[in-house]
């Protein structure tokens, strides 16, 4: 696929950028560390949603996981792609090769993909180190970040296509941390005001943190498979809506 020439592009690119990685990463395990732990001295212990009681540094971990995917993903497909669609002319010049608008897309979200999960997976190797994994099926753990992550990469590049300058991000930082605060990340959701709960649950993060809270605590049912696909066909609606847009935007 000529996809793989948009990964490898960005491989080579980031060789001598691996700095720029931690960014996404510390982060998460920052919060791991202040608040799981910190925190965790004080509060003890939380009853989750499905009634199981665990240590606040297990029940913070996944959601801070979750939070990881969505680093990652968003880093790339914001910023990035708006510095090579707007300033570096990036793309046109990928356009005089075989490499079309769809090739670009599924490239980019590729790349988005591997870097969130490159998070998710340092970041899960911390939780283990620290004991913040109770079941065996946090194995899946690093699969349901990759759903993560593309969901938040499909989308983040979907809205930076209709972004005008730089100031645009600022909408971005207005969705992304009200939802990394607030998307049961810190608090089970049945402590929320019932029209912020309905608010919480539309969200993409929440589904995030349920998937990965589900998967690490043990507490699997079929109702996870609902926040796969609600991740699942966010990331092929932004997918499909980026390839549209950069043809309009790039051929046009």
């Amino acid at each position: 696929m000529l996809a793989a020439r948009v990964i490898e592009r960005n491989v080579l690119a980031y060789r001598r950028l691996w700095v720029a990685f931690l960014t996404g990463f510390a982060e998460p395990v920052f919060y791991l560390f202040s608040l799981g732990l910190g925190v965790g001295a004080l509060v003890h212990s939380v009853t989750t949603d499905a009634g199981t009681t665990v240590e606040y540094a297990t029940f913070v971990a996944p959601a801070l996981l979750a939070s990881s995917a969505m680093n990652g993903a968003i880093f790339d497909s914001t910023y990035n792609v708006f510095f090579k669609l707007r300033y570096a002319r990036t793309y046109e010049a990928m356009l005089a090769t075989p490499i079309g608008p769809r090739d670009l897309a599924l490239g980019e979200i590729a790349w988005s993909l591997i870097r969130g999960a490159m998070y998710s997976a340092a970041f899960l190797a911390v939780a283990v180190a620290i004991g913040a994994v109770d079941s065996w099926w946090g194995l899946l753990a690093l699969p349901a970040a990759v759903f993560i992550a593309l969901a938040f990469s499909a989308v983040g590049m979907f809205a930076t296509t209709f972004m005008r300058s730089f100031l645009d991000f600022d909408f971005i930082t207005l969705a992304i941390q009200p939802m990394f605060l607030f998307s049961a990340t810190f608090f089970p959701l049945g402590t929320y005001p019932d029209a912020l709960r309905l608010l919480v649950q539309a969200t993409p993060l929440y589904h995030g943190v349920a998937l990965e809270r589900g998967l690490m605590l043990g507490e699997v049912g079929w109702g996870l498979l609902g926040h796969v696909a609600y991740l699942a066909i966010l990331g092929m609606i932004g997918a499909v809506g980026v390839s549209r847009r950069l043809a309009r935007l790039l051929l046009s």
